[in-house]
């Protein structure tokens, strides 16, 4: 069974760059799309970023786009979220998400989940 532990989440100041991991544990990655999403209090789920299972596509919001990077590496089973030019509206818990082979953004086609990890911008 897949299991997704995201970590790299941490208060830092307006500007600055996280890079978030997505470690995949029970199953190889080769064959799911990774999704990256985020919630923020009060507010819905929301799909940032994924990337097709070869890494060979990626899917970006337009509103971080130019700013965040997803990557991953199936040999290691991971994924990850670079994060640069960190804006005060991107704090929100962050959650890696899987799917089987395409890559989408809507959080209600991704089935399997991790638990999340903080990121809190502020001065």
């Amino acid at each position: 069974q897949l299991q997704l532990v995201e970590s790299g989440g941490d208060l830092v100041q307006p500007g600055g760059s996280l890079r978030l991991s997505c470690a995949a544990s029970g199953y190889t990655l080769d064959y799911y799309a990774i999704g990256w999403f985020r919630q923020a209090p009060g507010k819905e789920r929301e799909g940032v970023s994924c990337i097709h299972p070869t890494g060979t596509s990626t899917n970006y919001a337009d509103s971080v786009k130019g700013r965040f990077t997803i990557s991953r590496d199936n040999a290691k089973n991971m994924v990850y979220l670079e994060i640069n030019s960190l804006k005060p509206e991107d704090t929100a818990v962050y959650y890696c998400a899987a799917r089987w082979a395409f890559c989408l953004l809507d959080p209600s086609d991704f089935h399997t989940w991790g638990q999340g990890t903080q990121v809190t911008v502020s001065p």
